[in-house]
């Protein structure tokens, strides 16, 4: 018997929601004769909100309990901010696809509506990323770097509302979704400070052995986008870190040419170990990987070495 319902395991915060929502009505759109609903968890990301992500330790924590769903057979499909899953992905389950992507880049949201060369000396930003800190202290070491979780909308109140930091980091994909573009004051460009991990797309996970709903969202998938975070992820991979670690990818097209940058940096923004390679589509994931080679050669290995001895509390 064909399906006639579909349900998307889902975050309950406002972006989640907002991202879920649009693959439902995306898919409700392209089959008038399925109906989709939300299944809202809360994962463990969730509900540790007073320690930062990288004290917390731990891969995927913001998708396991999500991925019960699925493998338990609540859900059909998850959909994830693809910045927070895993590169290895729990036995059944695996990315179906990958939507075009959004505004890969940070954004900054400062009082003034200043710029980050523009921020007073020792300014006092808003982030919770050592991918964030370590770029931006590089190029403003004497910023004071102060660990911010919650969802956006809590975050921004910090900056705009009680004034409790002079500004705060996010991804611009987030806040172009929510229609919260006019609110950031610089895109700051990934030569200043490149981007997590395939961050601004959503990866779609399912249970690899559900032929008939891969097959009705399989015309979601965005090759382009797909390829770029391919690379990337194979590099985040290769390097065995997580999305709390401070290491950096971003994946560029020009036709089938794939240029790739990587970065992975000390916490105190010292050391900054980066490369470029450029390749084809056809071989993203290699690309992702002699990178990841590249980076280590270089004494990246070293460096996460150490970031996961710290200490990492405030």
């Amino acid at each position: 018997m064909k399906k006639d319902k579909l349900t998307i395991a889902t975050r309950g915060s406002m972006l989640a929601l907002w991202q879920a929502n649009h693959i439902k009505d995306c898919i409700e759109k392209e089959h008038p004769g399925i109906s989709v609903e939300l299944l809202k968890i809360k994962t463990t990301g969730d509900i540790i909100q007073d320690v930062p992500l990288a004290q917390v330790g731990g891969k995927g924590l913001f998708v396991k309990e999500i991925e019960e769903a699925l493998l338990d057979g609540r859900a059909d499909l998850a959909v994830h901010s693809l910045k927070d899953v895993p590169t290895e992905l729990p036995d059944g389950l695996g990315l179906a696809l990958i939507t075009e992507r959004q505004d890969a880049r940070d954004a900054l949201i400062s009082q003034g509506n200043k710029s980050l060369m523009d921020l007073p000396h020792g300014a006092k930003i808003g982030s919770s990323s050592l991918r964030r800190q370590c770029q931006l202290l590089k190029v403003r070491p004497d910023l004071d770097i102060i660990s911010l979780r919650g969802n956006l909308d809590t975050r921004l109140k910090k900056v705009e509302e009680t004034k409790e930091f002079d500004a705060i980091i996010l991804a611009a994909a987030g806040l172009n979704r929510l229609g919260w573009e006019k609110r950031i004051s610089e895109c700051i460009e990934p030569e200043i400070m490149l981007p997590a991990i395939a961050q601004g797309a959503l990866g779609i996970e399912t249970r690899n052995d559900d032929k008939e709903t891969n097959g009705l969202i399989a015309f979601l998938n965005h090759p382009e986008s797909a390829a770029t975070v391919t690379a990337e992820r194979a590099l985040l991979k290769h390097l065995e870190g997580g999305c709390q670690v401070p290491i950096a990818a971003y994946g560029e097209l020009d036709e089938d040419s794939l240029r790739l940058r990587g970065l992975v940096g000390s916490i105190d923004g010292k050391t900054l170990i980066t490369g470029e390679l450029n390749g084809t589509t056809a071989t993203a994931e290699a690309l992702g990987i002699e990178l990841a080679e590249q980076l280590l050669d270089k004494g990246a290995g070293e460096i996460l070495e150490e970031v996961y001895k710290m200490d990492l509390k405030k």
